[in-house]
């Protein structure tokens, strides 16, 4: 199925939105993954930043490419501090991208650091998440899922 195939896409309440989580520490990932399938969404995981950009279409390879997986995602999760690739270095590639820029892009951190929260909303986070991750925060992001497509 195709649930974000235009910016104008709606996901009805019996569809699982398909969200992609990124994060380089296996059992955080597993958490988000088993969070996220329990509050039914579709869920895809990378370990870094640039296997979600190769998933997305984006990879330094794939300019020109015609896999289309970014537009069959509708949430991007991904941890701030990972080696390689940031997490607001993908947000920031996910933002330049005329495909992906209106897919929302969620960071999560276990670090509370102000001026880190404040960059990475300027940049176009739709939300800043500290971990560890809860079953009502992962709530909370679908319900806010539905609302914003």
């Amino acid at each position: 199925m195709d649930f974000c195939s235009s910016s104008s896409s709606t996901i009805s309440s019996h569809e699982e939105p398909h969200v992609l989580a990124v994060d380089d520490n296996l059992i955080d990932r597993k958490l988000v993954e088993k969070l996220l399938k329990k509050s039914s969404c579709k869920v895809t995981t990378a370990e870094n930043g640039l296997r979600a950009l190769e998933y997305l279409g984006l990879g330094a390879d794939q300019e020109h490419s015609t896999n289309n997986n970014g537009s069959k995602v509708n949430m991007i999760i991904t941890d701030y501090c990972m080696p390689g690739m940031s997490g607001y270095e993908l947000l920031k590639k996910i933002k330049e991208s005329s495909i992906l820029k209106d897919v929302p892009v969620v960071i999560m951190s276990s670090e509370n650091i102000p001026t880190r929260i404040d960059q990475c909303m300027e940049e176009g986070a739709q939300m800043f998440m500290l971990k560890p991750l809860k079953h009502s925060d992962v709530k909370r992001l679908r319900c806010q899922l539905m609302q914003c497509q």
